[in-house]
């Protein structure tokens, strides 16, 4: 975010040195703030960012309340200076989560995120090259539904929404993408199972409805998301208890 000269905005920007530090807000007039900070040999703003397309998900900033800001299915890099008045404070956070600690100042650590993907959001049949998978017949209302859920950039604005830091948006989406294609049957319940596993394993708390999290999402992932991992994951515990019980009977 930048101004154009013809606006007086005031940043209370979150600063913090690591997860282990106590951290603050400070005060800046929002014009060349890192410049002027380097230029005075302090520690500039530490930020991510990389696409400025709104796919990558690396912007992850807490903006006025709301992650990624006021706007709906937008991510920080697309929300323009034009969004606010002249005058106006900005107060700029990073995400708020245990899974998810402090690097430096506005920068979090998400790899708790790329470990519940390795977990079990793959696929291991051998697909062919695009032509041979083009062969396989699916209804286009699955395969847009399974489009959908894969728009999920992992930017963890769900869990930033959530009032207990639930990651089940995000993990469910992960899940759909490839329960409701034929590709990912083969593993649909070990998959749903190691997920779930490894996302509570990263201290990611539990789904109470709100829906803050779709409502934040900039990518507008559906809560029936959610409704199909928890049915997988049921299904798998299921099939689970009812084998052990045959093996033992």
């Amino acid at each position: 975010m930048s101004t154009n000269g013809n606006m007086n905005l005031t940043l209370k920007v979150w600063r913090q040195k690591n997860a282990q530090t106590a951290g603050k807000f400070v005060t800046y007039q929002a014009e060349g703030i890192n410049e002027s900070l380097i230029h005075k040999n302090d520690e500039p703003i530490h930020f991510d960012h990389d696409c400025r397309e709104g796919i990558c998900g690396m912007c992850s900033l807490y903006i006025n309340g709301h992650p990624h800001g006021p706007k709906r299915a937008i991510t920080t890099c697309q929300l323009h200076m034009r969004t606010f008045h002249d005058g106006q404070t900005i107060t700029i956070e990073p995400w708020r989560a245990a899974p998810f600690p402090v690097i430096k100042d506005l920068a979090v650590d998400r790899s708790a995120f790329d470990r519940i993907q390795q977990a079990g959001g793959y696929v291991s049949v051998n697909t062919g090259g695009v032509p041979d998978a083009n062969e396989i017949l699916i209804p286009k209302v699955i395969a847009d539904e399974a489009f959908n859920s894969a728009t999920c950039i992992g930017c963890g604005a769900c869990v930033a929404a959530c009032k207990n830091a639930s990651a089940m948006l995000f993990v469910s989406a992960k899940v759909s993408q490839f329960a409701l294609l034929p590709q990912g049957q083969p593993e649909r319940w070990s998959r749903a199972q190691s997920m779930v596993a490894q996302m509570d394993a990263e201290g990611f708390g539990n789904c109470t409805n709100t829906g803050a999290c779709e409502a934040e999402c900039p990518k507008e992932i559906s809560l029936t998301n959610i409704s199909r991992m928890n049915n997988d994951y049921l299904s798998a515990k299921l099939f689970r208890e009812e084998h052990a019980h045959e093996n033992n009977g």
